[in-house]
Order: structure tokens, then C-alpha cells, then sequence
């Protein structure tokens, strides 16, 4: 009692230990105790997906440093969608009410006629969702979700985040990971998660770098607040207008006092793959010329100097997502089109499972193998169901989409195998 102990915490395996004044027969119990510390987790990017698995891993004991490239914590980019499956995992971080206050829950997911507004098809979710799948859809935005994350990390480890931090790659020996940082330093962790996003680094070291290839679609993004629409303008409702080579996605955010509007539109012309990307608002409006009144009047509306557009592109799937002690999570690993709203939603799973799988055995590489292993099959068919909706939304000819509707349950697909997912609860095998 009251020996002074002084240990790196570099998890199950020998450490630097030093108790001054203490017998010797007190070591091998120091051993012991210093041995079962918790590992130290280095994550790599502060987006949504690092600052969830953050939480994640801050909440189950873990020693966790987030290394951020930007000078200060902030979100672009404007709606997020968040079903069941991602808020099983943000109601345990205890973040269920803070999100309730910025979200809006959908009535309904609909699917309309990009020029008659005629619906094709349509599934509840609001009370339904929530009663089918555990937990309720919300809808917000991103910077709100990303404020709320970042407040629960430092209240769970003040001084997790490093700011002006970028990680540039890393070495390996037998019992550790080094980063090397931008500045030239190098920081010694036990498992590094590589959550730094489509042009990561950690992905580029583990398979080498990938080129990117361009989707052929671009997205446009812009929020309207609701004042300036019409009153009653448009029901709380998920919509994804449908139209020849083209879709646009439209829902409320922020308790309904802001429209946010997405227009994914097929196009030969290659722009910069940046959210911060400003195109004229003529081009929007060109864009969907001949669409109902209602997308007209959302474009009519707009800040035309806020009409923002980047191109989508596509890296290929990659089977191996980890080394002995480094592993990687969200658009790192399986960046996808955002047909089926789950690109944060998966990042958000990613963390939760590879905490578990950490915390089921203590040898870090089989628990990184076990998260992978449990997680690409998942990944994969979202990515690949995201381009085939691609096909679906972008039909020319009205009769075939119509049917195609009418010939699947899109509400009951998507609860049997997409919202149903537990990230806290699924069997990892």
C-alpha cells in the first residue's frame, strides 16, 4: 500500500515497472497487476466513425488517443441518417436523448416519380421501426452528431483528442505499434485503427496504395431552412425521388427547421472529391430541369451560394483489413456509394464489434482477425446493395420501375437483414 508504481501501458506483456523501496517479493505481484493493464488504442481520424469506436473503447476501460490532422474538431457536409442498427450503439454510449433533441424521426420511406411525384413504394418506420428493430431512425445533422461525439469522448477521457495531427503510416515490432506522425514524431501504442477515411493512409501501408475510380455519379448537396418554403411544404418523411440517370433524396433535419436535399445525377465530368466543393447554382437547376414542382421549389429556394457538389468515387474492396496490431474501421475499408444511407451507420458498427472482439481475447491479433472476419461479409453486401440501387433509382422507363417496386418488399427486406443488426448483440463467430 501506497508503493508508487510507475508503468507504460502497453496491455498483456512485460512492462517497465518500478516500485522504489518495495521487497522483492513484491514483484511478481506487481508483475501480475501491471500485465492485466488495459492496452493503449491509438485511432487515426476524429470523424464519426474514429470518435464512435473512441467511445466505444473509452467506455469498456481502454486507453484511447485520437490522432486529428485539422487544427479544430468540426463537421461538414449536412444530413445524416441513423436506423436502428447504428443507434443500438449510441443509445449504450448514452447518447439516445442528446440526438432525439437535433434529430427529426421519419414518418415513412418513399419512393416517387422524379416528375408526377406518383409513390412507387413506401415502408413505415417511426413507431414501427423503432418496435420492429429496438431502436428509433433518426435523422440529423452531421455536425450535430459529430458535436455530441466529440462532448462524450472528452468527458470520458479529457485529454483523448490531439488536434494538428496527422498520421502519415506506422512501423510494427513484436509487441507494439508505432505511429509516425506529419511533425516527424513517432508515438508507441498497442493497436492502431486506421479511421482516416477514403484517402487513408493506414489503408494505403496494409494493401498498398489503390487508386480511385470515378463512380460516374456526383452529388449534390444543400440544406433550405423551412421558413423559407411553403407552409406544410412536404410531409416528415424519408423521399427519394427517382428519375432517368439521376435521384434526388429529401428530408428534414433539426426538429423540421431545415430541408436537406441530396442530388445524385450521372455525369462525364470529373470534379474535386471534396465536400467544401461550391458549384454554381445555375448547373443545379439545370440538373433537374423537368422534375416535379416540389424539387423545383426546394432548388428555387436555396442559397445559391451554398450549392455545394463533388464527384464520387469508388476504391475496390479489400479482404485483408489488418495486420498484427493494426486494423481499420468506416470509409477506410469500405467507402460506399450513399444509396442505402449506411456509410456513417457502418463506421458506427465497426466500433462497437471491434471493442467486443478486444475485450473477448487478449490476443490482439486473433481479436483484430475476429472483428474482421465479422464484419466484411456485412460490409460487403451493403456496399454492393448501395450500387445496385444505383441501377434501381436511375431507371428511364417509368413501367419497369414501377414494377420493379411492385415486385419486392423493400420495408421488409431492409428489417430483415439491414435495421435488425446489433452491433452490442450479434453472435461474433
Amino acid at each position: 500500500m501506497g508503493t508508487s508504481l510507475t508503468a507504460r501501458n502497453y496491455g498483456k506483456r512485460a512492462v517497465s515497472l518500478k516500485a522504489p523501496g518495495a521487497a522483492s517479493s513484491n514483484y511478481p505481484l506487481l508483475k501480475v497487476w501491471a500485465e492485466t493493464m488495459p492496452k493503449r488504442i491509438a485511432i487515426a481520424g476524429a470523424g464519426i466513425g474514429g470518435l464512435t469506436a473512441a467511445c466505444c473503447l473509452l467506455k469498456a476501460g481502454y486507453e484511447v488517443e485520437l490522432f486529428e490532422q485539422a487544427a479544430e474538431l468540426s463537421e461538414i457536409g449536412a444530413g445524416i441518417q441513423l436506423s436502428a442498427n447504428a443507434m443500438h450503439v449510441l443509445n449504450d454510449l448514452g447518447l439516445g436523448e442528446a440526438i432525439a433533441n437535433f434529430s427529426v424521426r421519419p414518418r415513412a420511406y418513399v419512393f416517387r416519380l422524379h416528375d408526377t411525384g406518383e409513390t412507387v413504394g413506401q415502408f413505415p418506420l417511426a413507431e414501427e421501426h423503432a418496435a420492429l428493430n429496438g431502436a428509433p431512425y433518426n435523422q440529423l445533422h452531421r455536425a450535430d452528431l459529430h458535436q455530441v461525439l466529440v462532448a462524450k469522448v472528452k468527458s470520458l477521457g479529457p485529454k483523448a483528442i490531439r488536434l494538428n495531427c496527422r498520421v502519415d503510416g506506422f512501423e510494427e515490432s513484436e509487441g507494439r505499434v508505432q505511429l509516425m506522425l506529419s511533425d516527424g514524431s513517432r508515438v508507441d501504442a498497442d493497436i492502431l485503427i486506421g479511421a482516416d477515411g477514403v484517402k487513408s493512409a493506414i489503408r494505403a501501408q496494409i494493401v498498398g496504395a489503390t487508386g480511385a475510380s470515378y463512380t460516374g455519379d456526383a452529388a449534390w448537396r444543400l440544406v433550405v431552412p423551412a421558413a423559407r418554403l411553403p407552409a406544410n411544404f412536404m410531409d416528415p418523411v424519408m423521399s427519394v425521388w427517382m428519375g432517368p440517370g439521376r435521384h434526388a433524396v429529401c428530408y428534414y433535419l433539426r426538429g423540421g427547421s431545415l430541408l436537406n436535399f441530396v442530388g445524385l445525377v450521372e455525369t462525364d465530368e470529373v470534379s474535386e472529391e471534396s465536400w467544401t466543393a461550391k458549384y454554381p447554382w445555375e448547373r443545379l437547376k439545370a440538373d433537374f430541369e423537368g422534375w416535379h414542382s416540389d424539387i423545383q421549389e426546394i432548388i428555387d429556394r436555396a442559397d445559391r451560394n451554398s450549392c455545394y457538389r463533388w464527384s464520387l468515387f469508388y476504391r475496390p474492396p479489400i479482404a485483408k483489413w489488418s495486420t498484427r496490431h493494426v486494423t481499420m474501421l468506416g470509409d477506410a475499408v469500405h467507402a460506399t456509394l450513399p444509396y442505402l444511407a449506411q456509410g456513417a451507420a457502418m463506421a458506427i458498427e465497426d466500433g462497437a464489434v471491434l471493442t467486443r472482439a478486444l475485450k473477448l481475447t487478449d490476443d490482439t491479433a486473433a481479436a483484430l482477425q475476429l472483428y474482421e472476419r465479422n464484419r466484411i461479409e456485412r460490409t460487403s453486401r451493403i456496399v454492393n446493395g448501395s450500387g445496385a440501387n444505383r441501377t434501381l433509382f436511375h431507371m428511364s422507363d417509368q413501367e419497369k420501375l414501377r414494377q420493379a417496386f411492385a415486385n419486392r418488399d423493400e420495408g421488409k427486406a431492409r428489417n430483415e437483414w439491414l435495421y435488425s443488426y446489433n452491433p452490442l448483440t450479434v453472435e461474433l463467430v
